[in-house]
């Protein structure tokens, strides 16, 4: 995919991408490049190397007045990708307007055969230029370049010997600030990185462009890493003789580590930034020993915001909605309009699923819930029904002498404990194993545990152990505040109840997923949508959505 929408905000290219059909018709040494489809669209291939150094001049002599000769053997630079550098330096060193220009000096490390960014800095911004190269033939073209520009007063090209940075290069410049330095380093540690070879992701797309270069110019010792640690290293002994130190670099993986090294110096200022261009990524770094510089942000994390994702949605038609008034009307409820009657099923469906829920604002002619998940309570339900009912008909029963035996030994326990105050009145049964709740977690549950009490006694107190379990749960967590404050309470109830207070933290913290389900009328019919906010699995809303539209469906059936 393209990245020019990513260009740097002043590149000129980054809403008006080059015109190949207007270019070949006005230069004729470009137009024996350029390629012309069935449907008449103007195309160049970016994999020739001839055909990539006609753009590049052309667009440097179209847009910027310059005239450069450039040898294939050397790298072919992109102008694009260099504009970006530029304003990208303009920002670190303040970018002024063209009445407001002051002196400006920078470095340009290796400046290659183009000796494009001298020559774009000076036409554009006036900046003066120490551009240093080690390669023979890269010199000489770019003083040629320089002179047939016209620039030789700005740009000083000065052959240095390999391996020199900065330190030899500003031997002779000793009493000179420079603003910045450019850097565009050699990527490549050796010809199979330089190949793609156990450097390049294999699901990555190859190359789209030819990769053009002398060895100076594409692979060092180390590649990029070890080269921008050694121009860092320059820059630790030199200090604020630059106000601005820069590279740019081929890796996104080099970033980090390079950063690290920064870090570990003990350089207080630093930066970084990403070039994009047609399919191309490159990132650049930037640091400086100077505490009144403007460091610009990083750029953000995600150049694109997330497409919102589309809900999740169920109709229910005009001929269902009219089934649920009339079994609202039955069981007592006042919903009269479509949206209240939808609204209070789903309501009730989720209490029933003990799936949390609230109203929230929303616009007119709608109601919307914050919904928070947090177990499953919604898949299997009919099988944990039915297992339920078989593990309580396999219970053994006991005879009718036992159930009165209990029931006399239950009787004459609670006659004492009221008699004894504050004493516990736990009873055990050998045979059927139910433990009978005390009376500090009776006073606890309010209304429930009466009728449940009731029950148990119809029932011959043929009540399975797990549903005991979970109902000393619900009046342990109902009040736990009650149950601390009886002095009498066993060890065992007092940590049970430990457990139970840490329950609704331990919930408040994990949750399944959390969403908004927004119901309105569609028409005469009413829709339920359901938008994602998060949690750990997107499928299980899609589930709860199933479950809550079957469950309408077999409310009117039924």
């Amino acid at each position: 995919m393209a990245l020019n929408k990513s260009m740097h905000a002043r590149n000129r290219y980054k809403d008006k991408p080059p015109d190949f059909a207007y270019l070949a018709g006005k230069y004729p040494e470009f137009q024996q490049h350029v390629q012309t489809t069935l449907t008449g669209r103007v195309s160049l291939n970016f994999k020739d190397p001839e055909a990539v150094r006609a753009l590049t001049c052309t667009l440097l002599k179209e847009d910027f007045g310059l005239t450069i000769d450039i040898p294939v053997e050397r790298l072919i630079p992109t102008v694009p990708l260099r504009l970006n550098y530029i304003h990208w330096v303009e920002d670190l060193i303040g970018h002024q307007d063209a009445g407001e220009r002051v002196v400006r000096r920078g470095i340009d490390i290796g400046t290659g055969a183009s000796c494009i960014y001298p020559l774009l800095g000076a036409t554009l911004n006036g900046w003066y230029f120490l551009a240093t190269e080690v390669d023979d033939m890269c010199f000489n073209y770019a003083k040629k370049n320089v002179e047939q520009n016209n620039l030789s007063d700005l740009i000083k090209v000065v052959k240095v010997p390999q391996k020199t940075l900065l330190m030899d290069a500003l031997k002779e410049e000793s009493e000179i600030i420079y603003d910045f330095c450019m850097c565009n380093p050699p990527f490549f540690a050796n010809q199979l990185e330089a190949k793609g070879v156990n450097s390049r992701n294999p699901r990555r797309p190859p190359p789209s462009s030819v990769n053009t270069g002398g060895i100076t110019e594409i692979m060092a010792e180390g590649g990029e890493l070890e080269f921008v640690k050694r121009i860092i290293h320059d820059s630790l002994q030199l200090k604020k003789r630059l106000r601005w130190y820069s590279c740019m670099l081929g890796k996104k993986c080099s970033l980090a580590p390079l950063k690290e090294e920064l870090r570990i110096q003990g350089v207080p200022k630093v930066t970084h930034t990403e070039f994009c261009q047609g399919r191309t990524m490159r990132w650049a770094l930037a640091w400086s020993f100077y505490d009144d510089v403007q460091v610009p942000s990083p750029p953000s994390k995600r150049r694109k915001l997330e497409k919102p994702r589309k809900p999740i949605t169920f109709m229910v038609l005009a001929s269902t909605v009219k089934e649920l008034s009339i079994k609202a009307a039955a069981v007592g409820w006042d919903a009269v309009e479509a949206i209240a009657v939808v609204r209070a099923w789903v309501e009730k469906i989720l209490t029933d699923l003990k799936v949390q829920h609230k109203r929230v604002p929303c616009g007119k002619d709608e109601v919307s819930l914050f919904v928070t998940a947090i177990e499953n309570s919604w898949i299997h339900l009919r099988r944990k029904k039915r297992e339920r009912v078989r593990q309580l008909r396999e219970l053994p029963r006991a005879s009718e002498d036992v159930l009165q035996a209990m029931e006399e030994e239950k009787n004459s326990q609670k006659s004492e404990s009221n008699n004894s105050g504050c004493e516990n009145s736990k009873t055990e049964d050998s045979e059927m194993g139910i433990m009978v709740p005390d009376e500090g977690v009776h006073l606890t549950t309010g209304d429930e545990l009466p009728e449940e009490s009731a029950a148990k006694e119809e029932c011959g107190e043929h009540v399975k152990e797990e549903t005991e379990t979970k109902q000393g749960e619900t009046s342990l967590g109902k009040g736990s505040s009650n149950a601390k404050e009886e002095s009498c309470s066993s060890e065992e109830s007092s940590n049970l109840t430990v457990e139970k207070e840490q329950s609704p933290k331990e919930t408040s913290r994990c949750f399944l997923f959390k969403c908004l389900m927004n119901v309105k009328k569609e028409g005469k019919d009413v829709l339920v949508e359901m938008h994602w906010v998060e949690g750990q699995n997107r499928d299980l809303m899609n589930q709860l959505c199933t479950y809550l539209r079957n469950q309408i469906l077999r409310l009117v059936a039924s």
